[in-house]
């Protein structure tokens, strides 16, 4: 079976950036704006947002299913979470990382919250607080990622 051409590059860039991942090196990262480059041969490619916010908001949901992450448009989409706590709400995220900066503006988090009733699951206002503290937790661990990352340079 023959494999098109596209699906394969596209395998093979999976397995780079799953691989570059793996590294402890910080050599492919532009120390000023945390952008990651992976490089085979002649070809390079740059992730198109701050690889310390990246990895940071892939951290901080790493409790919940995730639908896409999209490195290089910086997008990060959770499916619903149910938490065992609250069985009859469940919440889904949205990230968007929209700098190579590692800059508070440069992060916007979007909760959505659905309750359930006899009907089934129906929208709900999200607490305006959840939003806020899940930026914040995202910026302490990129700030921690990037410090580690200076102390191994």
């Amino acid at each position: 079976m023959r494999v098109p051409t596209a699906l394969a590059r596209a395998a093979v860039l999976a397995g780079s950036l799953a691989l570059a991942a793996c590294g402890s090196s910080n050599r492919g990262i532009d120390m000023e704006t945390g952008t990651s480059a992976i490089a085979s041969g002649s070809t390079r490619v740059t992730l198109g947002v701050n690889s310390f916010l990246w990895h940071a908001s892939l951290n901080t949901l790493s409790f919940m299913p995730l639908v896409s992450a999209d490195p290089f448009g910086g997008v990060i989409i959770s499916d619903w979470y149910v938490a065992p706590t609250a069985p009859d709400e469940r919440l889904k995220v949205t990230v968007y990382i929209m700098d190579r900066a590692l800059r508070a503006d440069g992060l916007k988090v979007v909760v959505f919250r659905q309750t359930r009733s006899g009907a089934g699951w129906t929208d709900a206002a999200p607490s305006p607080d959840t939003a806020h503290k899940l930026e914040d937790s995202i910026l302490t661990r990129a700030r921690e990622l990037r410090l580690a990352s200076l102390g191994n340079g």
